[in-house]
C-alpha cells in the first residue's frame, strides 16, 4: 500500500513538471497575461461607467424628473437650486459626467450588439 501523501505529492509534481502530451494545447504566458490585464481593464471601464451614470453627484435618474419639470411645467431651474454654471448647479451637479457616461454606455451596448449579432450569409 502506498502513502496517500506521497501519492498526492507525486501527482502535484507531475502536474507542474511533467511533460505535456502531443495533443495538449500550449498556452503562451504573454497571451494569458494579456487576457488578465484586458479583463481587469474592461471591468474597470464598466465599473467607472456604472459609477458615473448611477452614483456620481446623485446619478442621472435624480436629475431627469427635475429637468423635465423645468422644461414642461412652470418650474424653473432656480427652483431646483440652479444659480449659474459652473458655480451653483443645485440638483444638477455632475450632469456632464452623468450624460457622458450615458453616451458611452449606449455606445458600448451598440458595439457589443453589433459584434454579437448574426451576420447575413455566415453560418456559425
Amino acid at each position: 500500500m502506498t502513502n496517500p501523501v506521497k501519492k498526492g505529492w507525486d501527482w502535484f509534481v507531475d502536474l507542474v513538471e511533467g511533460e505535456d502530451g502531443p495533443d495538449e494545447i500550449l498556452y503562451d504566458p504573454v497571451h494569458v497575461a494579456a487576457v488578465i490585464v484586458g479583463s481587469l481593464c474592461a471591468m474597470g471601464l464598466v465599473f467607472w461607467l456604472l459609477w458615473a451614470l448611477l452614483v456620481c453627484e446623485g446619478g442621472i435618474f435624480i436629475k431627469v424628473v427635475p429637468f423635465l419639470q423645468a422644461v414642461f411645467t412652470s418650474k424653473t431651474l432656480h427652483d431646483f437650486g440652479y444659480v449659474g454654471y459652473p458655480y451653483e448647479l443645485g440638483i444638477f451637479e455632475g450632469w456632464i459626467v452623468n450624460l457622458f457616461a450615458l453616451v458611452l454606455s449606449i455606445a458600448l451596448l451598440v458595439g457589443v450588439w453589433w459584434v454579437f449579432q448574426p451576420k447575413k450569409g455566415k453560418t456559425p
